[in-house]
């Protein structure tokens, strides 16, 4: 019998009756003879409640060399409480149970610790026990370096962990539960008449996830993508048995019918820098990007253009809107060295973006889309484009008006 992994998130885990909820749905699968892998989130609010104990603990100034290792014991303890309590569960249901950490798992990271990324397995007793029917019980978000200490993933990372595992135990397929039943065409909150999605490739859902959509998180598809692990979301609101088909997430190829646009994603967490009058010339744009890379900030949307003034250029970029005081305060300890003459910072504005793989083989996506948001009197700051993507920067109270205007211009809404 093939193996399955099923990964339930913090509001699927929130408490001991949602804990008895999972119980239900994991006996169900295991009741058609599945050979199941769980991987578990903290119970919702709990990683919250563990990091204010650890920045307590520790107070104000210490350094994260001398605090990244212990915050990872501390808010990894999290996902142990929820497997143990959903083994615990199993068992009282009379199947064969028992919870796995990250140590035992043998799931190897680096050493950066609260933003781990998975270096791969060691042997484990792992498949054997699951082979031979026993449920292994997984706490997520959490692995070990080489030097034996405990790790974590950063936020969202209880789905790499998922999937991480489903690669390693060359799973049929890795089932994420959610609270949402499938990946929509964009958000129902924004678009009553947005459409659940039946099949999305890797490529369109790793747009998605990385321009706003937060069903899945961008690590968790990545890895699918890299090592081909077919990936559904479905919903753990539904009653054990019943069904829900939900959404699969898979190579291209396995789609026949692609659409042109398949989603419409959208991020408030933005902020446009603009500096004016940069000399243009060659390293000067090295020297921009290496400082704010080496302060931590992640840079998306760049555009550049010459300037009035004779060898001089302007440049605009985007970060996040919380990353944008830092931005400021790096460049402006460079004004000097760079000699750029001012800098603008604009934190009232949003990203939003249509994604699609049929838009390799369509020509006329760009004119739809600017024609659209044109028609609600919506004026475009910056464009950015990739194969399958296209994404403005606009203000921000604009935002849901330009989800609706693309989603029907797309032809996206449901009947």
């Amino acid at each position: 019998m093939a193996r399955t992994v099923l990964k339930f998130g913090g509001t699927s885990v929130k408490d001991l009756d949602r804990i008895a909820n999972v119980a239900d749905i994991v006996a169900a699968r295991a009741a058609k003879g599945e050979h199941l892998a769980v991987v578990v989130s903290a119970m919702a609010g709990e990683t919250n409640k563990l990091v204010a104990l650890a920045e307590g603990a520790a107070g104000e100034g210490m350094a994260r060399e001398k605090f990244d290792d212990e915050y990872d014991v501390v808010v990894a303890s999290g996902e142990q409480v929820t497997a143990g309590l959903l083994a615990l569960a199993l068992r009282k249901r009379g199947l064969k149970a028992r919870s796995w950490l990250g140590w035992q798992l043998r799931l190897k990271t680096n050493a950066s610790h609260g933003r781990a990324r998975i270096a791969g397995f060691d042997d484990s007793k792992l498949p054997d026990s699951i082979d031979a029917g026993e449920i292994a019980v997984i706490a997520g978000f959490q692995g070990v370096t080489d030097d034996e200490r405990v790790t974590t993933l950063g936020r969202g990372g209880s789905d790499t962990s998922a999937v991480a595992v489903a690669a390693a135990l060359n799973a049929k397929v890795c089932d994420i539960y959610t609270d949402v039943d499938g990946v929509y065409t964009t958000d129902p909150r924004i678009v009553p008449k947005a459409r659940r999605i039946d099949k999305i490739s890797f490529e369109e859902m790793l747009e998605l996830a990385s321009l706003g959509a937060k069903v899945l998180q961008t690590r968790s598809v990545e890895m699918a993508m890299n090592h081909n692990v077919p990936v559904r979301v479905l919903s753990s609101f539904v009653k054990p048995g019943e069904e829900s088909p939900g959404t699969l997430v898979c190579a291209e190829e396995e789609i026949v019918e692609k659409q042109v646009v398949s989603g419409v994603a959208y991020s408030r967490d933005e902020a446009k820098v603009t500096l004016y009058g940069m000399p243009d010339k060659p390293g000067v744009s090295a020297k921009i990007f290496s400082a704010l890379a080496q302060a931590g900030i992640n840079v998306d949307m760049i555009v550049q253009a010459n300037a009035r003034g004779p060898e001089r250029a302007n440049m605009v970029f985007t970060c996040t809107d919380r990353d944008s005081p830092f931005a400021r305060e790096t460049l402006e300890k460079l004004k000097d060295e760079i000699g750029f003459e001012s800098m603008d910072v604009t934190r009232d504005v949003s990203k939003v973006s249509i994604v699609g793989v049929g838009m390799k083989s369509h020509t006329g996506v760009a004119e739809t889309m600017f024609r659209a948001l044109a028609e609600k009197n919506i004026n475009i700051d910056v464009i950015s484009t990739s194969e399958i993507k296209i994404s403005v920067l606009i203000e921000a109270s604009y935002t849901e008006l330009a989800v609706r205007a693309l989603h029907t211009a797309f032809g996206l809404d449901a009947e």
